[in-house]
Protein backbone atom coordinates (compact mmCIF):
# COMPACT_ATOMS: atom_id res chain seq x y z
CA UNK A 1 0.00 0.00 0.00
CA UNK A 2 1.25 3.47 -1.12
CA UNK A 3 1.02 6.52 0.68
CA UNK A 4 1.99 8.32 -2.24
CA UNK A 5 -0.39 11.08 -3.46
CA UNK A 6 -1.74 10.77 -6.86
CA UNK A 7 -1.76 13.56 -9.23
CA UNK A 8 -3.13 14.48 -12.24
CA UNK A 9 -0.53 15.45 -14.94
CA UNK A 10 -0.03 18.80 -17.14
CA UNK A 11 -1.03 17.86 -20.58
CA UNK A 12 -4.21 16.50 -20.53
CA UNK A 13 -6.46 16.99 -23.66
CA UNK A 14 -10.34 16.53 -24.44
CA UNK A 15 -11.98 16.92 -28.21
CA UNK A 16 -14.46 19.44 -28.50
CA UNK A 17 -17.98 18.33 -27.35
CA UNK A 18 -20.02 18.63 -30.91
CA UNK A 19 -23.94 17.98 -30.93
CA UNK A 20 -25.26 14.53 -31.47
CA UNK A 21 -27.47 15.96 -34.39
CA UNK A 22 -27.05 19.35 -35.90
CA UNK A 23 -30.46 21.75 -36.09
CA UNK A 24 -32.00 18.69 -34.76
CA UNK A 25 -31.93 17.10 -38.84
CA UNK A 26 -28.43 15.71 -39.94
CA UNK A 27 -26.12 14.10 -38.10
CA UNK A 28 -23.57 16.08 -35.76
CA UNK A 29 -20.28 16.78 -36.99
CA UNK A 30 -18.41 14.00 -34.84
CA UNK A 31 -21.07 11.68 -36.28
CA UNK A 32 -18.49 9.61 -38.02
CA UNK A 33 -16.40 8.75 -35.36
CA UNK A 34 -17.05 5.76 -32.99
CA UNK A 35 -16.35 5.85 -28.90
CA UNK A 36 -13.29 4.21 -28.77
CA UNK A 37 -11.79 6.69 -31.83
CA UNK A 38 -13.07 9.46 -29.73
CA UNK A 39 -10.89 7.56 -26.96
CA UNK A 40 -8.47 7.25 -29.04
CA UNK A 41 -8.21 10.82 -30.09
CA UNK A 42 -8.39 12.31 -26.61
CA UNK A 43 -5.06 10.20 -25.35
CA UNK A 44 -3.22 10.25 -28.75
CA UNK A 45 -3.59 14.52 -27.88
CA UNK A 46 -2.61 14.02 -24.30
CA UNK A 47 0.28 11.65 -25.16
CA UNK A 48 1.35 14.89 -27.40
CA UNK A 49 1.18 17.45 -24.65
CA UNK A 50 1.93 15.38 -21.45
CA UNK A 51 5.96 16.22 -20.86
CA UNK A 52 6.46 12.01 -20.50
CA UNK A 53 7.87 9.50 -22.25
CA UNK A 54 5.02 6.54 -23.65
CA UNK A 55 6.86 4.33 -23.04
CA UNK A 56 6.52 4.97 -19.03
CA UNK A 57 2.52 4.46 -19.57
CA UNK A 58 1.48 0.98 -17.63
CA UNK A 59 -2.01 0.83 -17.66
CA UNK A 60 -4.62 2.75 -19.30
CA UNK A 61 -8.69 2.97 -17.87
CA UNK A 62 -11.08 5.07 -19.80
CA UNK A 63 -14.83 5.21 -19.02
CA UNK A 64 -18.26 4.75 -21.74
CA UNK A 65 -21.22 4.38 -20.45
CA UNK A 66 -22.96 2.45 -23.69
CA UNK A 67 -21.97 0.48 -26.18
CA UNK A 68 -22.74 2.56 -29.32
CA UNK A 69 -20.63 0.91 -32.63
CA UNK A 70 -19.23 -2.52 -33.51
CA UNK A 71 -16.49 -1.88 -32.38
CA UNK A 72 -17.60 -0.58 -28.22
CA UNK A 73 -16.60 -3.80 -26.97
CA UNK A 74 -13.43 -3.40 -26.68
CA UNK A 75 -13.21 -0.33 -24.97
CA UNK A 76 -11.02 1.29 -23.21
CA UNK A 77 -8.36 -1.52 -25.32
CA UNK A 78 -9.74 0.23 -29.01
CA UNK A 79 -9.17 3.64 -27.51
CA UNK A 80 -5.47 2.70 -26.29
CA UNK A 81 -4.19 1.38 -29.90
CA UNK A 82 -6.13 4.46 -31.44
CA UNK A 83 -3.98 6.42 -29.42
CA UNK A 84 -0.74 5.02 -30.45
CA UNK A 85 0.30 3.06 -27.17
CA UNK A 86 2.03 -0.41 -27.31
CA UNK A 87 0.06 -3.31 -27.58
CA UNK A 88 1.90 -4.58 -24.26
CA UNK A 89 0.05 -1.98 -22.39
CA UNK A 90 -3.37 -3.60 -20.75
CA UNK A 91 -6.85 -1.41 -20.73
CA UNK A 92 -9.50 -1.35 -18.48
CA UNK A 93 -12.98 -0.30 -19.33
CA UNK A 94 -15.12 1.51 -16.83
CA UNK A 95 -18.89 1.83 -16.51
CA UNK A 96 -20.59 4.04 -14.10
CA UNK A 97 -23.06 5.24 -16.52
CA UNK A 98 -22.82 9.17 -16.46
CA UNK A 99 -19.71 9.07 -13.80
CA UNK A 100 -17.61 6.50 -15.68
CA UNK A 101 -15.34 9.34 -16.98
CA UNK A 102 -14.90 10.11 -12.78
CA UNK A 103 -14.52 6.81 -12.20
CA UNK A 104 -11.62 6.17 -14.26
CA UNK A 105 -9.50 8.66 -12.52
CA UNK A 106 -10.77 6.83 -9.20
CA UNK A 107 -9.72 3.62 -10.02
CA UNK A 108 -6.44 4.46 -12.08
CA UNK A 109 -5.42 6.01 -8.54
CA UNK A 110 -6.67 3.10 -6.36
CA UNK A 111 -4.42 0.87 -8.35
CA UNK A 112 -1.65 2.92 -7.98
CA UNK A 113 -2.17 3.08 -4.16
CA UNK A 114 -3.21 -0.48 -3.38
CA UNK A 115 -0.06 -1.49 -5.61
CA UNK A 116 -1.94 -4.84 -6.15
CA UNK A 117 -1.13 -4.00 -10.06
CA UNK A 118 0.66 -1.12 -10.37
CA UNK A 119 3.91 -1.39 -12.97
CA UNK A 120 6.86 -0.05 -11.55
CA UNK A 121 8.79 -0.26 -14.49
CA UNK A 122 5.64 1.78 -16.11
CA UNK A 123 4.51 3.84 -13.25
CA UNK A 124 1.97 5.81 -14.62
CA UNK A 125 -1.76 5.55 -16.31
CA UNK A 126 -3.97 6.76 -18.60
CA UNK A 127 -7.26 7.73 -17.45
CA UNK A 128 -10.60 9.51 -19.28
CA UNK A 129 -13.27 8.54 -21.31
CA UNK A 130 -15.26 8.51 -24.32
CA UNK A 131 -18.70 8.53 -25.43
CA UNK A 132 -20.80 8.81 -28.95
CA UNK A 133 -23.65 8.81 -28.32
CA UNK A 134 -25.22 8.17 -31.82
CA UNK A 135 -26.76 5.17 -30.07
CA UNK A 136 -28.19 2.69 -32.56
CA UNK A 137 -31.66 1.23 -33.30
CA UNK A 138 -31.99 -1.86 -32.04
CA UNK A 139 -33.95 -5.10 -32.95
CA UNK A 140 -35.36 -7.12 -29.66
CA UNK A 141 -36.28 -11.09 -29.43
CA UNK A 142 -36.32 -12.04 -32.76
CA UNK A 143 -32.23 -14.37 -33.00
CA UNK A 144 -33.30 -17.59 -33.98
CA UNK A 145 -36.70 -16.97 -35.30
CA UNK A 146 -37.53 -17.93 -38.99
CA UNK A 147 -36.70 -14.67 -41.20
CA UNK A 148 -36.87 -14.88 -44.89
CA UNK A 149 -35.32 -18.39 -46.33
CA UNK A 150 -34.15 -19.76 -42.52
CA UNK A 151 -33.43 -19.13 -38.98
CA UNK A 152 -31.67 -16.03 -37.90
CA UNK A 153 -28.38 -16.70 -35.86
CA UNK A 154 -26.00 -14.22 -36.84
CA UNK A 155 -24.96 -11.24 -39.42
CA UNK A 156 -27.10 -8.27 -40.83
CA UNK A 157 -31.18 -8.81 -41.34
CA UNK A 158 -33.04 -7.65 -44.51
CA UNK A 159 -35.65 -5.14 -43.47
CA UNK A 160 -37.97 -6.64 -46.17
CA UNK A 161 -37.88 -9.77 -45.25
CA UNK A 162 -39.21 -8.80 -41.37
CA UNK A 163 -42.77 -9.29 -40.39
CA UNK A 164 -45.11 -6.12 -40.01
CA UNK A 165 -45.12 -6.13 -36.66
CA UNK A 166 -41.41 -6.22 -35.92
CA UNK A 167 -39.96 -2.84 -34.19
CA UNK A 168 -36.42 -1.47 -33.50
CA UNK A 169 -36.10 0.53 -30.28
CA UNK A 170 -34.16 3.98 -30.13
CA UNK A 171 -31.10 2.57 -27.80
CA UNK A 172 -30.88 6.17 -26.33
CA UNK A 173 -34.20 6.92 -25.98
CA UNK A 174 -34.04 3.60 -23.55
CA UNK A 175 -31.66 4.15 -22.07
CA UNK A 176 -32.30 7.03 -20.33
CA UNK A 177 -35.35 5.39 -18.82
CA UNK A 178 -34.95 3.95 -15.25
CA UNK A 179 -37.32 0.55 -15.02
CA UNK A 180 -36.24 0.70 -11.46
CA UNK A 181 -37.18 4.21 -10.90
CA UNK A 182 -40.20 3.89 -13.51
CA UNK A 183 -39.21 7.06 -14.83
CA UNK A 184 -36.99 8.84 -17.33
CA UNK A 185 -33.99 10.80 -16.36
CA UNK A 186 -35.97 13.98 -17.35
CA UNK A 187 -38.58 13.59 -15.37
CA UNK A 188 -36.88 12.60 -12.07
CA UNK A 189 -34.98 15.77 -12.33
CA UNK A 190 -38.84 17.15 -12.83
CA UNK A 191 -39.32 15.79 -9.31
CA UNK A 192 -36.30 17.09 -8.15
CA UNK A 193 -37.96 20.36 -9.09
CA UNK A 194 -41.59 19.80 -7.47
CA UNK A 195 -39.62 18.78 -4.05
CA UNK A 196 -37.27 22.15 -4.23
CA UNK A 197 -40.34 24.36 -5.34
CA UNK A 198 -38.15 25.35 -8.34
CA UNK A 199 -39.58 27.53 -10.83
CA UNK A 200 -39.79 27.60 -14.45
CA UNK A 201 -38.53 31.11 -14.54
CA UNK A 202 -35.58 29.39 -12.52
CA UNK A 203 -35.02 26.79 -14.60
CA UNK A 204 -34.71 29.38 -17.79
CA UNK A 205 -32.69 31.80 -15.80
CA UNK A 206 -30.16 28.84 -14.89
CA UNK A 207 -29.73 27.74 -18.49
CA UNK A 208 -29.42 31.24 -19.88
CA UNK A 209 -26.15 31.66 -17.21
CA UNK A 210 -24.71 28.58 -18.47
CA UNK A 211 -24.63 29.66 -22.08
CA UNK A 212 -23.69 32.92 -21.44
CA UNK A 213 -20.62 31.98 -18.95
CA UNK A 214 -19.45 28.98 -21.29
CA UNK A 215 -19.59 31.35 -24.02
CA UNK A 216 -17.68 34.07 -22.44
CA UNK A 217 -15.19 31.31 -21.44
CA UNK A 218 -14.99 30.17 -24.71
CA UNK A 219 -14.53 33.49 -26.23
CA UNK A 220 -11.55 34.24 -23.34
CA UNK A 221 -9.97 31.24 -24.92
CA UNK A 222 -10.41 29.45 -21.27
CA UNK A 223 -10.32 26.19 -22.90
CA UNK A 224 -8.01 26.49 -25.10
CA UNK A 225 -5.50 24.89 -23.33
CA UNK A 226 -7.72 21.48 -22.59
CA UNK A 227 -8.68 21.22 -26.39
CA UNK A 228 -7.75 19.46 -28.98
CA UNK A 229 -8.46 19.67 -32.23
CA UNK A 230 -10.29 17.04 -34.78
CA UNK A 231 -9.84 16.64 -38.26
CA UNK A 232 -12.96 15.92 -39.61
CA UNK A 233 -13.63 13.11 -42.40
CA UNK A 234 -14.52 16.09 -44.90
CA UNK A 235 -11.23 18.01 -44.30
CA UNK A 236 -12.49 20.62 -42.11
CA UNK A 237 -11.10 21.03 -38.58
CA UNK A 238 -13.28 21.48 -35.31
CA UNK A 239 -11.57 23.21 -32.42
CA UNK A 240 -14.21 24.40 -30.35
CA UNK A 241 -17.98 23.04 -28.77
CA UNK A 242 -20.84 23.63 -30.69
CA UNK A 243 -24.05 23.43 -28.51
CA UNK A 244 -23.19 27.19 -26.89
CA UNK A 245 -25.74 29.46 -27.85
CA UNK A 246 -24.32 32.84 -29.85
CA UNK A 247 -27.49 35.04 -29.39
CA UNK A 248 -29.45 33.23 -26.10
CA UNK A 249 -31.74 35.14 -23.65
CA UNK A 250 -34.34 34.40 -20.77
CA UNK A 251 -36.87 35.51 -23.26
CA UNK A 252 -36.29 33.16 -26.23
CA UNK A 253 -35.68 30.57 -23.09
CA UNK A 254 -38.99 31.28 -21.93
CA UNK A 255 -40.99 31.09 -25.51
CA UNK A 256 -39.54 26.98 -25.18
CA UNK A 257 -42.15 24.42 -24.70
CA UNK A 258 -42.15 21.83 -21.92
CA UNK A 259 -40.05 18.44 -23.18
CA UNK A 260 -41.31 15.64 -20.91
CA UNK A 261 -44.30 16.92 -19.11
CA UNK A 262 -47.15 18.99 -19.28
CA UNK A 263 -46.60 21.72 -17.29
CA UNK A 264 -43.10 20.90 -16.63
CA UNK A 265 -40.15 23.19 -16.57
CA UNK A 266 -37.44 21.24 -18.29
CA UNK A 267 -37.16 22.35 -21.97
CA UNK A 268 -34.76 21.92 -25.04
CA UNK A 269 -33.63 25.33 -23.46
CA UNK A 270 -32.73 24.06 -19.68
CA UNK A 271 -31.88 20.53 -20.06
CA UNK A 272 -27.81 19.06 -20.86
CA UNK A 273 -26.95 18.95 -24.57
CA UNK A 274 -26.98 15.52 -26.56
CA UNK A 275 -23.19 15.42 -28.05
CA UNK A 276 -19.91 13.49 -28.46
CA UNK A 277 -16.93 13.79 -26.48
CA UNK A 278 -14.19 12.76 -25.01
CA UNK A 279 -11.03 13.18 -22.69
CA UNK A 280 -8.04 11.35 -21.13
CA UNK A 281 -4.97 12.46 -19.12
CA UNK A 282 -1.91 10.88 -17.33
CA UNK A 283 -1.86 9.99 -13.84
CA UNK A 284 1.20 9.38 -11.70
CA UNK A 285 2.27 8.95 -8.08
CA UNK A 286 4.17 11.77 -6.25
CA UNK A 287 7.39 10.20 -6.42
CA UNK A 288 7.38 8.68 -9.61
CA UNK A 289 6.50 12.33 -10.78
CA UNK A 290 9.42 13.57 -8.72
CA UNK A 291 11.49 10.81 -10.66
CA UNK A 292 10.85 12.02 -14.16
CA UNK A 293 10.87 14.80 -13.61
CA UNK A 294 6.95 14.96 -14.89
CA UNK A 295 5.12 18.38 -14.52
CA UNK A 296 1.90 18.07 -12.00
CA UNK A 297 -1.63 19.87 -12.42
CA UNK A 298 -3.38 19.06 -9.53
CA UNK A 299 -3.36 16.80 -6.58
CA UNK A 300 -6.07 14.04 -6.58
CA UNK A 301 -6.98 15.06 -2.89
CA UNK A 302 -10.64 13.20 -1.99
CA UNK A 303 -13.29 10.76 -3.55
CA UNK A 304 -16.74 10.21 -2.97
CA UNK A 305 -19.82 7.94 -4.29
CA UNK A 306 -22.77 7.81 -2.92
CA UNK A 307 -26.51 6.50 -3.71
CA UNK A 308 -29.79 7.90 -3.31
CA UNK A 309 -33.56 7.50 -4.36
CA UNK A 310 -33.48 6.74 -8.33
CA UNK A 311 -36.43 8.73 -8.27
CA UNK A 312 -34.28 11.98 -7.70
CA UNK A 313 -31.18 10.72 -8.64
CA UNK A 314 -30.30 14.06 -10.12
CA UNK A 315 -29.47 14.82 -6.18
CA UNK A 316 -26.90 12.19 -5.66
CA UNK A 317 -23.85 14.81 -5.58
CA UNK A 318 -24.98 16.18 -2.62
CA UNK A 319 -24.22 12.83 -0.55
CA UNK A 320 -21.11 12.46 -2.78
CA UNK A 321 -19.43 15.35 -1.82
CA UNK A 322 -19.89 15.39 1.69
CA UNK A 323 -17.71 11.84 1.67
CA UNK A 324 -15.17 13.53 -0.86
CA UNK A 325 -15.32 16.32 1.42
CA UNK A 326 -14.59 14.46 4.24
CA UNK A 327 -11.85 12.33 2.77
CA UNK A 328 -9.92 15.56 1.69
CA UNK A 329 -9.77 16.46 5.17
CA UNK A 330 -11.56 20.33 4.55
CA UNK A 331 -14.97 22.15 4.02
CA UNK A 332 -17.37 23.62 1.84
CA UNK A 333 -16.14 26.95 2.43
CA UNK A 334 -12.18 25.64 1.22
CA UNK A 335 -13.49 25.10 -2.31
CA UNK A 336 -12.66 27.47 -5.16
CA UNK A 337 -14.00 25.85 -8.18
CA UNK A 338 -16.62 23.75 -8.85
CA UNK A 339 -17.75 21.91 -11.40
CA UNK A 340 -21.16 20.69 -11.53
CA UNK A 341 -22.41 18.49 -14.39
CA UNK A 342 -25.96 20.18 -15.25
CA UNK A 343 -27.85 17.29 -16.46
CA UNK A 344 -30.73 19.38 -16.51
CA UNK A 345 -31.88 22.52 -14.56
CA UNK A 346 -33.35 22.13 -11.64
CA UNK A 347 -31.71 18.95 -10.86
CA UNK A 348 -28.18 21.35 -10.54
CA UNK A 349 -30.44 24.26 -8.82
CA UNK A 350 -31.04 21.65 -5.98
CA UNK A 351 -27.71 20.41 -5.48
CA UNK A 352 -26.16 24.00 -5.91
CA UNK A 353 -29.17 24.86 -2.75
CA UNK A 354 -27.44 21.78 -0.12
CA UNK A 355 -24.14 22.47 -1.60
CA UNK A 356 -24.24 25.76 -0.17
CA UNK A 357 -25.41 24.33 3.24
CA UNK A 358 -22.14 22.46 3.07
CA UNK A 359 -20.36 26.31 2.72
CA UNK A 360 -19.76 25.60 -0.75
CA UNK A 361 -20.43 29.19 -2.31
CA UNK A 362 -23.14 29.21 -5.52
CA UNK A 363 -21.00 31.67 -7.31
CA UNK A 364 -18.04 29.45 -7.51
CA UNK A 365 -20.57 26.36 -9.22
CA UNK A 366 -19.78 26.39 -12.98
CA UNK A 367 -18.32 29.85 -13.66
CA UNK A 368 -17.72 29.09 -17.15
CA UNK A 369 -20.89 27.21 -17.99
CA UNK A 370 -21.28 23.32 -17.91
CA UNK A 371 -23.45 20.69 -19.32
CA UNK A 372 -27.15 22.52 -20.42
CA UNK A 373 -24.52 24.83 -22.90
CA UNK A 374 -21.69 22.07 -23.29
CA UNK A 375 -23.46 18.89 -23.52
CA UNK A 376 -23.06 15.41 -21.51
CA UNK A 377 -21.41 12.83 -23.42
CA UNK A 378 -22.01 10.51 -20.40
CA UNK A 379 -18.58 8.31 -20.32
CA UNK A 380 -16.72 11.21 -21.12
CA UNK A 381 -17.98 13.60 -18.48
CA UNK A 382 -16.65 13.09 -15.84
CA UNK A 383 -12.93 13.48 -16.80
CA UNK A 384 -13.33 16.37 -19.32
CA UNK A 385 -15.19 18.37 -16.04
CA UNK A 386 -11.33 16.81 -14.05
CA UNK A 387 -9.40 18.59 -16.81
CA UNK A 388 -11.32 21.77 -16.01
CA UNK A 389 -11.30 22.00 -12.60
CA UNK A 390 -8.10 21.54 -12.75
CA UNK A 391 -7.07 23.78 -15.44
CA UNK A 392 -9.15 26.37 -14.03
CA UNK A 393 -7.50 26.31 -10.53
CA UNK A 394 -3.99 26.41 -11.99
CA UNK A 395 -5.63 29.94 -14.26
CA UNK A 396 -6.75 31.68 -10.98
CA UNK A 397 -4.79 30.17 -8.44
CA UNK A 398 -7.08 28.43 -6.39
CA UNK A 399 -6.46 25.86 -4.29
CA UNK A 400 -9.27 23.44 -3.98
CA UNK A 401 -11.65 22.00 -6.61
CA UNK A 402 -15.15 19.67 -6.75
CA UNK A 403 -15.92 17.54 -9.66
CA UNK A 404 -19.41 16.39 -8.99
CA UNK A 405 -22.57 14.76 -11.39
CA UNK A 406 -25.27 12.69 -10.78
CA UNK A 407 -25.40 9.16 -12.56
CA UNK A 408 -28.61 7.63 -13.74
CA UNK A 409 -30.19 4.61 -11.73
CA UNK A 410 -29.68 6.98 -8.33
CA UNK A 411 -25.88 7.31 -7.48
CA UNK A 412 -23.33 10.15 -7.42
CA UNK A 413 -19.79 10.73 -7.73
CA UNK A 414 -17.26 13.79 -6.77
CA UNK A 415 -13.47 14.43 -6.47
CA UNK A 416 -11.41 16.95 -5.10
CA UNK A 417 -8.91 18.14 -6.82
CA UNK A 418 -5.70 20.58 -5.01
CA UNK A 419 -3.24 22.59 -7.39
CA UNK A 420 -0.24 21.42 -7.87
Amino acid sequence: MSTDAIYILDGGRRTPRADMLINNKIPGLLSDFSTTQLGGLAIEGTLAHTQLDPKLIGHVVMGMAQHSHRDSIYGAQGMRWRGGLDQDVPALTVARICGSGAESIAIGAEMMTAGLRHDRARPFTVVGGAESMQYPFSLYNYRGKPVGGGVQKYGPINPAELPKEAALQDMLLMSLYDPGAKMAMANTAEELGRRYRITRDEADEFGYRSHRLAKSARDAGHFDEELVSVTLKNGETLRYDTHILEEVSVGKMAQLRPAFEMGGIITAGNASAVVDGAAAMVIGRESDINAHQAKPLARIAGMGVAACDPKIMGWGPVPATKIALDNAGIKGTDIDHVELNEAFAPQAIAVIRDLAEMGVDPERVNPMGNAIALGHPLGATGSILSLTCAYALRRTQGKYGLVTMCIGGGQGISLVLERA
